[in-house]
């Protein structure tokens, strides 16, 4: 029902999630940063809970793997839950239960963690991996690249209609929060182009919130 990857990019000390699922809306419920901290993705049978949860026990200084098996010893139904876990060192965690859906499968890397249940190929998080691990540049874009790498390995095993990429940096707001809740269409081709359309301009949103006298103008009424 939901694959994703979540990343960490130790020269800028961003972190990131990506993922998409034949549920609506599924990064409103899945996604989760916190700057300096680390990032979660919860799914399967999901309880957003746990993703601020788990970055609660990693800011008071758990690693990612001591962190999921608190959540693991102190939630209910567990068993239904897919979770993981990236914090500031690096170190990945993903926690699967005994009653994730489907096909299903994990893949982890130094930065990087990516898992999916109701696959239609167990390579899925693996391909996520590969790419994340191969690529350079922008973390956001990283992510995505990602993204479209699971999909092409086959993505879940029906139709995809949801998709998002969260990114945190230094503020206590997101970097960038993009979303695509529902299409009929491909949600990772249209979060794919809100990213190119997104990313030029998303330092100069963070100068409007800390300085808007240092801002650019893009041309719309009063904007000047």
């Amino acid at each position: 029902m939901t694959f994703s990857i979540i990343g960490h990019c130790p020269k800028t000390g961003m972190f990131g999630v990506a993922i998409s699922s034949s549920s609506p809306a599924v990064a409103a419920r899945c996604s989760f940063a916190r700057a300096q901290v680390g990032a979660v993705a919860t799914q399967n049978v999901t309880d957003p809970r746990l993703g601020p949860h788990t970055l609660d026990l990693m800011e008071r200084g758990a690693s990612a793997s001591e962190a999921l098996s608190i959540v693991e010893r102190s939630n209910a139904h567990m068993a239904y839950r897919q979770v993981l876990a990236v914090g500031k060192s690096g170190e990945s965690a993903i926690y699967s239960g005994s009653q994730v859906l489907g096909m299903w499968s994990e893949a982890e890397a130094h930065d990087a963690a990516a898992a999916g249940n109701l696959l239609s190929d167990a390579g899925v998080p693996e391909a996520m991996i590969k790419h994340f691990s191969g690529s350079s540049g922008h973390l956001g874009a990283r992510l995505v690249g990602a993204l479209r790498a699971g999909l092409d390995a086959g993505g879940e095993a029906g139709p995809v209609h949801s998709a998002g990429l969260l990114v945190v940096d230094d503020q206590i707001w997101p970097l960038a929060e993009l979303r695509i809740d529902w299409t009929e269409d491909c949600p990772i081709t249209a979060l794919e182009t809100a990213w190119q359309v997104y990313e030029p301009q998303m330092a100069d949103y963070v100068t409007r919130a800390l300085d808007p006298r240092k801002a650019p103008s893009y041309g719309v009424p009063g904007d000047d």
